[in-house]
């Protein structure tokens, strides 16, 4: 017998029942991978861009939701009452509390062989590196020749051809004919492909046609196609069918058009968008050109002003002011020497006006001669007696010395 716990177990919230089997139906492999049979109920496509719908049969049903990102790599786009194959994994919703399939992918029940293969040949490119994106190769601005591969007599052709004639008629547009749908079609647009690439040279190429079932496109899921499309030398790009179709040919393609006429409109430049091009164009050349003009003009005047600095009346012009300025340092030098010379004149006539024996005798003094013509410069020189001649400044007159007084 059981003894009942003396502890009851604690309660669990409702967000831990939910995200608990979450988790169960997580672990569980078979509900990871699967696809699952029924037909489309209550489907809706909110803004958001995510599918929301339930998958029934005679007695059950399931709900279904398929995020933005998967739909919009949808090559079918289910409808109510379509019978299909939906693939995904189960889960919970932990807010709702209800299990849901998330699917990735939707194919109509009675295709899943074409689907299948679709899929391979899908992941057989993609692993080789045919659907980087790094190997995409940009598309010109200004095509100058076009080359189209498709029908002949299809509407896309027409539609192709009259949204190029109206977006930008200077285009040269070469069709390479090709079926487009049937056992015929791969070998055709391969050949299309390659001849345009040989003969025509053009600048881009568009492989389009209309829509139709998945049998009707199967030629643009040829791996043919796909490998002469990665090996085109100018930039391809697809417009098959409407938009919600998707083919191998769109994923090798430098770029993919939901239909042929937007192939076309992605291909060339709107005329209007060229005209504001041209004159965008020649305003920056007039302002090329006024620039150019205003630096050769300043060339000009440089190698002008080189041409006048190196003339020789530019010489002349320069010897003739050396010449007048050797002259005004000569007649300034000369007038300072002479000033010099005149400066020196003066002191040696003040030196000898100042050393004239005429000079001192103004002053009050007189010279004294003896008999025999010495100046009596001591008493020692003279006698008692001696006759002396004494001169003055205004004459000389005779004395006789009469006493003598000793030297001190």
């Amino acid at each position: 017998m059981v003894q009942p716990s003396l502890f009851p177990p604690s309660a669990w919230t409702v967000s831990e029942v939910n995200r608990y089997l979450r988790d169960l139906l997580e672990s569980d492999h078979n509900l990871a991978d699967l696809w699952v049979q029924g037909e489309i109920s209550n489907l809706s496509r909110p803004r958001s861009g995510h599918l929301y719908f339930t998958v029934k049969d005679e007695s059950a049903a399931l709900r279904c939701v398929m995020w933005r990102n998967n739909a919009q790599r949808l090559s079918y786009l289910p409808k109510e009452g379509d019978s299909v194959e939906v693939h995904g994994s189960v889960s919970v919703y932990e807010t709702g509390g209800q299990y849901q399939l998330y699917a990735d992918a939707i194919k109509p029940l009675g295709e899943g062989a074409l689907y299948q293969e679709f899929l391979r040949l899908k992941a057989k490119l993609e692993a080789e590196g045919l659907f980087d994106e790094d190997r995409k190769r940009p598309l010109p601005r200004w095509p100058r020749r076009i080359g189209i591969v498709t029908s002949p007599t299809g509407a896309a052709l027409r539609d192709m051809l009259n949204t190029l004639r109206r977006r930008y008629p200077l285009v040269e547009v070469i069709l390479a004919p090709s079926p487009v749908q049937g056992r015929e079609a791969p070998a055709g647009i391969v050949a299309g492909l390659r001849d345009l690439n040989r003969a025509a040279v053009p600048d881009v190429i568009l492989l389009a046609r209309g829509g139709g079932s998945i049998e009707d496109l199967w030629a643009f899921n040829d791996e043919g196609v796909a490998r002469a499309i990665a090996a085109s030398d100018a930039p391809v790009i697809t417009g098959v069918g409407h938009e919600t179709d998707f083919t191998i040919a769109d994923f090798v393609a430098d770029l993919r058009a939901p239909t042929p006429t937007a192939a076309a409109e992605l291909a060339t430049p709107n005329r209007d968008d060229l005209r504001i091009d041209l004159d965008e164009a020649s305003r920056r050349l007039a302002q090329i050109v006024q620039s150019e003009i205003g630096e050769q003009r300043w060339r000009l005047n440089e190698l002008a002003g080189r041409l006048g600095r190196l003339s020789p009346e530019a010489h002349i012009q320069r010897d003739r002011q050396r010449l007048d300025e050797l002259t005004r340092r000569a007649i300034t030098s000369l007038t300072h020497y002479f000033d010099m010379q005149r400066a020196h004149l003066g002191a040696a006539e003040q030196r000898l006006t100042d050393l004239n024996p005429q000079a001192v005798l103004s002053r009050g003094y007189a010279v004294v001669t003896g008999a025999d013509g010495r100046s009596v410069r001591s008493v020692n020189q003279v006698e008692p007696g001696d006759a002396l001649d004494v001169r003055v400044s205004d004459g000389e007159f005779g004395v006789e010395v009469s006493g003598g007084k000793p030297p001190a």
